[in-house]
């Protein structure tokens, strides 16, 4: 079974390296599905995996310069607090009873669709709001708009450890369209890593992390992930985001029947 563990996080973090996305959205239900390990559990763990593996990206982003600040600590003003209140509702309501776990279940199978959307959909978002400038929010109403982004990411990515990827990239495309792919990468993953750690720790006050499944995870997600950026160039990205997004699709109908 470790073994098998290593492999997954090696497959998923190949994935992760080539596309940029896919680590919560495969990573959840990959353990939920394939191995059995509990809703709660499985999103519990997933947090702090991402929050090791996006603290590497958010390292190559600062070094490049290419993570816009201002626009991260918008987006953390609502996720942190968001993510706060999720993880006391969880435990409020009991986050390991059998019957919030298939809550989650839906949950997770609901943001794995809405990142099905982000990828496929993301282009053409981006190519409706350069044709339409007027329609691009700015000052104040760009600023809340930022907070409130923040705080339904943060109340999705706690509950269902996704949505920090795909969906929270094409949030920023969508209020942000002027940043160039490059930043939109890099302020994305560096809100993650705040956000995924604080969600990653109301799930160990929760007891909802398998730490032995964290560490097999990532032996194999580290190599994964490396060699999945190398081959990134490669591989068409319109055929990798069409791959992942049937796979997801796949994932979700099953997580739902």
């Amino acid at each position: 079974m470790t073994l098998s563990y290593v492999i997954s996080g090696f497959a998923v973090g190949i994935l992760v390296g080539l596309t940029g996305v896919g680590g919560g959205s495969l990573m959840t239900p990959l353990l939920t599905l394939l191995f059995g390990v509990s809703p709660t559990v499985a999103v519990g763990t997933d947090l702090a995996f991402a929050s090791v593996t996006k603290s590497a990206g958010t390292l190559t982003h600062k070094i490049r310069g290419t993570v816009n600040w201002s626009i991260v600590r918008l987006l953390c003003l609502g996720a942190l607090p968001a993510a706060i209140i999720a993880a006391i509702g969880l435990k409020h309501y009991g986050a390991l009873d059998k019957e919030i776990g298939q809550i989650i279940r839906y949950t997770i199978a609901a943001s794995v669709l809405l990142t099905v959307i982000a990828l496929l959909f993301k282009s053409r978002m981006l190519s409706w709001l350069n044709r339409h400038p007027e329609k691009q929010l700015q000052g104040r109403q760009l600023a809340v708009a930022t907070v409130i982004s923040g705080a339904v990411l943060g109340a999705l990515v706690t509950v269902s450890s996704i949505g920090a990827g795909a969906i929270g990239a094409t949030l920023l495309v969508m209020l942000y369209p002027r940043l160039s792919a490059a930043e939109i990468a890099g302020t994305d993953i560096a809100y993650a890593v705040p956000l995924t750690a604080i969600a990653a720790l109301g799930h160990w006050w929760l007891g909802s992390i398998d730490w032995v499944l964290l560490f097999t995870l990532l032996l194999g997600s580290i190599p994964g992930i490396t060699l999945g950026s190398m081959a990134a160039r490669a591989v068409p990205e319109r055929i990798l985001r069409v791959i992942l997004a049937s796979t997801l699709t796949l994932v979700a109908a099953k997580l739902i029947f």
